[in-house]
């Protein structure tokens, strides 16, 4: 694994706009100063041999997630969750249903000397998915057509969409954005998506989340059209859903209205989850030491609030030195996670995004930072894997 420079195509702004991205906020470099998000000007090299390892990683960190959830389920470990009680035997249910998933990414630690260390599981709302589906693979094939890449995102999504299409209620999906999502990246992702299910054969609507109508008199949701949603793919968070009456009607209607990603994505996105994996899991060499409410014996370590976004809220505690990040997170309380920072690249540090579709691995997308949290100003950046 190493980090190369490159030399960005000619007019790259106005393909990758091309493409899709007509968003994303200037990402930060050395200084606070401003580069673009999508930068091409970088970009990482791996081995085969490493991409292997990482897969495989990948889907025995998934597979462990998901006894996680078996287990909270049948331990009825809600309240660790922070969720709210009526909520609970909604989510219990969709577990027991096998209420189908689409797709989900790990945040992983990796710098190409050992295992992957998982920092969070982003597996109900993931976002980045067109830089890592479309943008770096048209990269690729634009600058290094004779090498590879971890990406089969595109394919795999089509895929999924039509395993799952025999356990939809109709053939028919809504799939739903949020209005307030001024940058434009959810309307972006959820019509990519939207793409690929239609590629998959299934009939799409889509709208925003916030025209949902609730039919009083047929007891479900119903579209702008007034007809009844039997299926809806949202990318809104789980968390913020069930905060409000929004919520109760969803956990009233299932399965009748079914929802991607299923209800009890919630445990999973959740980081309640790392110590639950600790826990399950100790001493794991894809995992890190993780504590509910307290950080135990750690005297290194990352308090993160269970439902942060971004990288807020986040305080890094270690010998002589305390780094803190404000948001509006926290109330629901926290996890501490050991210490281990992201490695440094030319005075970078990558997160590496590690996808998974339906329970195979499916691709990596790559964003980094100067600092050690790893949030809105981190910049995405392509990869390749050199023909050997």
């Amino acid at each position: 694994m190493r980090r190369e420079r490159s030399t960005p195509r000619p007019g790259w702004q106005q393909t990758v706009e091309s493409q899709g991205m007509v968003y994303g906020t200037p990402g930060r470099g050395e200084g606070g100063t401003a580069r673009p998000y999508w930068d091409e000007s970088v970009h990482y090299v791996f081995e085969m041999d490493e991409i292997l390892s990482l897969e495989a990683d990948v889907e025995l960190l998934h597979s462990m997630c998901l006894d996680a959830v078996d287990h909270v389920v049948t331990t009825e470990r809600f309240r660790d969750f922070a969720l709210p009680e009526w909520s609970w035997q909604a989510v219990a249910d969709s577990w027991k249903r096998h209420d189908p998933h689409v797709y989900g990414r790990f945040d992983l630690r990796y710098d190409g000397s050992g295992p992957a260390k998982l920092l969070e599981y982003n597996a109900d709302t993931p976002t980045t998915l067109l830089e890592a589906s479309i943008l770096q693979w048209y990269w690729l094939k634009d600058t290094h057509p004779d090498d590879d890449q971890w990406n089969s995102l595109h394919e795999k999504l089509v895929e999924r969409w039509g395993e799952i299409r025999s356990s939809l209620p109709t053939s028919e999906v809504h799939f739903t954005w949020s209005g307030s999502d001024t940058t434009g990246e959810d309307h972006v992702t959820v019509g990519y998506l939207q793409e690929t299910a239609a590629e998959a054969g299934i009939d799409t609507v889509g709208l925003a989340i916030e025209d949902i109508g609730w039919d009083v008199t047929l007891d479900r949701f119903v579209d702008l059209a007034e007809a009844p949603m039997n299926a809806v793919f949202k990318l809104y968070p789980w968390e913020w859903a069930l905060t409000d009456e929004f919520g109760k009607h969803v956990a009233r209607s299932l399965p009748d209205t079914l929802w991607i990603e299923p209800l009890w994505k919630s445990l999973l996105s959740n980081k309640a989850l790392l110590a639950i994996l600790w826990e399950m899991y100790p001493g794991h060499p894809n995992l890190l030491p993780a504590y509910l409410q307290n950080p135990g014996l750690l005297t290194e370590y990352v308090k993160k609030p269970l439902l942060g976004r971004e990288g807020a809220n986040v305080s890094i505690v270690s010998p002589g030195s305390e780094v803190s990040t404000g948001g509006v997170y926290g109330e629901e309380g926290y996890v501490y996670q050991l210490f281990d920072p992201l490695p440094q690249f030319d005075g970078f540090r990558p997160a590496l995004g590690a996808w998974v579709v339906g329970d195979t691995s499916a691709g990596l997308g790559i964003r980094e930072t100067v600092g050690l949290v790893t949030d809105d100003g981190a910049a995405f950046v392509p990869h390749r894997i050199p023909e050997s």
